[in-house]
């Protein structure tokens, strides 16, 4: 009598079908992301499809119960698996989609009247005086033209942002339109000010901007970029003030990281204006006028930038769940987080402060800069130290909008290509740029000396010969 045919249940057809699916999404997705070397893609490609045939062979086998049951539990491990990996490629591609070049600018108003005036809002200005800056915005007449859709004052200009700020306080003006970074100055010049107006209207403006990349090929040739870091909370796309101003030089060849740290008060040359200024106001007029006095100060060229701001640090750090940065002295900052000499593990408040805090050191803003560059090498070490896997979608969802980059998607993909490929150990290396202290005119705050630091031309001779040597490094 003929023995009858085991039947095989649907139950495990589905399964066979749903590895065989999954498999395959998952392998199309590495090869769209193309961060794995062609050679590892290969093993992940034969690793994958072996293990699904081994798998499919043990539940859809006639004969066998304890075979198929085992084969059930490891094919059921298998697609979790790999629904996980999908998980984790969707969200790169989400992260990897949104790199590249911003093509705006953010310009950030208010309408300021003084606080004893009876105006409260927009429409109690219609035929008053308004003034303004002419000089400091490139949106500025686009900003005009949105409050002239509601109103229609008469308005002031001058270039000077003293004369501004008197003759709005002599009420010379009934009120003023500044951009926010430059009220942001007006405030930390003048602290009585902050508390004599009201803000009765805010609005924003895009300002197309130019690409300034200089593209090379990363994986292969050295560059450099400029990481600044503005004064603000929220949008990365505001220009405001540039607090942080590092070049950070890069040699894939001999694995070789320099990171540059340049003081926020350095006396330079704005680039597009040939006026003297502090580094830190170059932010007010764009990132790409941060970079071309930057090049313009150390005579090299910059081939990318990157862009921070308050909550991009926060948000960084505690996806990564803190990090250990080092600290040359003890102290206390002002927000009352206390700090030892030596490594301290910190989370996304206490890194800001850390990196914030100048008043707590005699040095001031000399101790900061080394303590931003302290900041970027932990966050280097933790990025790129095995613990990354398990924060690995947590921090592309803090990334996801804290930062702006010109770097393309292709370029940091090949990048990664090689640093899987050759796992190298990268060896960084920190200096900065000193100066002596002085009161000076600047460009943007014209008719009041500020604080500036005068370069030390040694120093700056000394980092431009640094960065050269590792650029030029075989």
């Amino acid at each position: 009598m003929a023995k009858r045919k085991e039947k095989i249940m649907p139950f495990f057809k589905f399964l066979a079908i749903a590895m065989a699916i999954i498999t395959i999404i998952t392998l199309c997705l590495f090869k769209f992301i193309d961060i794995l070397p062609g050679e590892y893609f290969l093993v992940l490609c034969v690793l994958l499809v072996l293990l699904d045939i081994v798998f499919s062979c043990l539940i859809l086998v006639r004969r066998g119960v304890k075979r198929r049951a085992v084969g059930t539990v490891f094919s059921i491990l298998y697609i979790i698996l790999l629904v996980l990996v999908i998980i984790y490629e969707l969200n790169t591609i989400g992260f990897l989609k949104k790199l590249g070049f911003t093509d705006y600018k953010t310009e950030n108003y208010s309408v300021l009247a003084l606080k004893e005036s009876s105006y409260e809002e927009l429409q109690d200005l219609d035929k008053k005086t308004m003034g303004s800056l002419e000089f400091t915005s490139d949106g500025l007449e686009a900003a005009k033209e949105k409050i002239e859709k509601d109103i229609t004052p008469e308005f002031i200009t001058t270039d000077n942002i003293t004369t501004l700020k008197e003759s709005f306080l002599d009420e010379d003006y009934d009120s003023i339109l500044i951009e926010n970074s430059m009220l942001a100055l007006i405030n930390e010049s003048d602290n009585t000010f902050i508390d004599q107006y009201k803000v009765i209207y805010e609005f924003s403006i895009d300002v197309e901007t130019e690409d300034i990349a200089n593209e090379v090929d990363i994986t292969k040739d050295a560059f450099n970029i400029f990481v600044s870091g503005i004064d603000t909370y929220g949008s990365v796309s505001s220009v405001s003030r540039s607090d942080v101003n590092m070049v950070i030089t890069v040699n894939p060849n001999t694995h070789k990281v320099l990171i540059t740290s340049i003081p926020r008060d350095y006396y330079v040359t704005l680039a597009s204006k040939n006026a003297k200024d502090k580094l830190t106001h170059a932010g007010i007029y764009g990132i790409e006028e941060s970079v071309a006095t930057v090049e313009n100060l150390l005579n090299i060229k910059i081939n990318y930038y990157v862009k921070v701001n308050f909550t991009s640090l926060m948000d960084i750090v505690d996806a990564l769940g803190g990090v250990n940065v080092y600290s040359k002295y003890s102290f206390t900052s002002k927000d009352g987080y206390y700090y030892n000499q030596g490594y301290n593990n910190v989370d996304g408040k206490k890194a800001l402060s850390f990196v914030r805090e100048r008043s707590a050191f005699s040095e001031g803003d000399r101790t900061r800069v080394e303590n931003q560059a302290a900041m970027i090498e932990a966050l280097i070490n933790k990025a790129i130290s095995p613990t990354i896997i398990t924060k690995y979608t947590s921090l592309l969802s803090a990334l996801d909008g804290s930062f702006i980059t010109n770097i393309n998607t292709e370029d940091l993909t090949d990048f990664i290509k090689m640093q899987i490929d050759e796992m190298p150990e990268w060896t960084i290396e920190n200096i900065s740029l000193n100066g002596s202290d002085a009161f000076d005119y600047t460009y943007s705050y014209g008719g009041t000396k500020l604080y500036v630091m005068l370069p030390d031309n040694e120093t700056v001779i000394n980092a431009t010969t640094k960065i050269n040597e590792i650029l030029k490094e075989e």
